[in-house]
Order: structure tokens, then sequence, then C-alpha cells
């Protein structure tokens, strides 16, 4: 059975840093992507990475977001500086495009 877990979530200040993970098990991670989901509003698609190791980011998310795996340990993770409330949401990985099965996500909240 696949599963990717989400996971580092948390409440940040605003300005502040926070990198999630993403982990599989049944599965080797290739292409992954990281979406987020705002209080009342659609998910929709952050950064991706190919699994050639390129990498996608919405505008929202260049310069501030950073993508990149281990793959020692079959993981993605999302590193995201520079925070500010409107990055507020919960957020899942999932397969680049994304499967209809998702997470739990993680949530992150960016709040002083």
């Amino acid at each position: 059975q696949v599963q990717l877990l989400e996971s580092g979530g948390g409440l940040v200040r605003p300005g502040g840093s926070q990198t999630l993970s993403c982990a599989a098990s049944g599965t080797i991670l290739t292409a992954v992507g990281w979406y987020r989901q705002a209080p009342g509003k659609q998910r929709e698609f952050v950064a991706g990475i190919t699994a050639g190791d390129g990498t996608h980011y919405v505008d929202f998310a260049k310069d501030r977001f950073t993508l990149y795996r281990d793959n020692a340990k079959n993981a993605v993770y999302l590193q995201m500086d520079s925070l500010v409330p409107e990055d507020t949401a919960v957020y899942y990985c999932n397969a680049l495009p994304p499967s209809h099965s998702w997470g739990q996500g993680t949530q992150v909240t960016v709040s002083s």
C-alpha cells in the first residue's frame, strides 16, 4: 500500500522558516509535488520536483521555498523561508501530477 506522510508543520512567526517532510512507504518517490489548501480556498500547487531532480515553483514560492530530496530516506522536503501569514494552510505532498488519494497533510500557521 502506497502511503505518503507529511510532517513538520507548526506555528511560525512571520519571517520565520519551516521545513516540511514527505516520507513514502510502499513506493519509491520519483516526481513529487507539494500542494496547500488555505482556509476557505481550493487546494493549489506549490512546488514540484521531477524524477531527475528538476524543480518548479509557483510565483509565490519562488525565492522563498526550496525543494530537495533524500533518496536514502525516500523523502522529499520543502524548506520554507520568509513565511508570511498568507502561507497559512494545510500542506500536502502527492505525486506529480497528483493522484486521487490525499493524506492528512500538515498544518502550517504563520502568525505573531
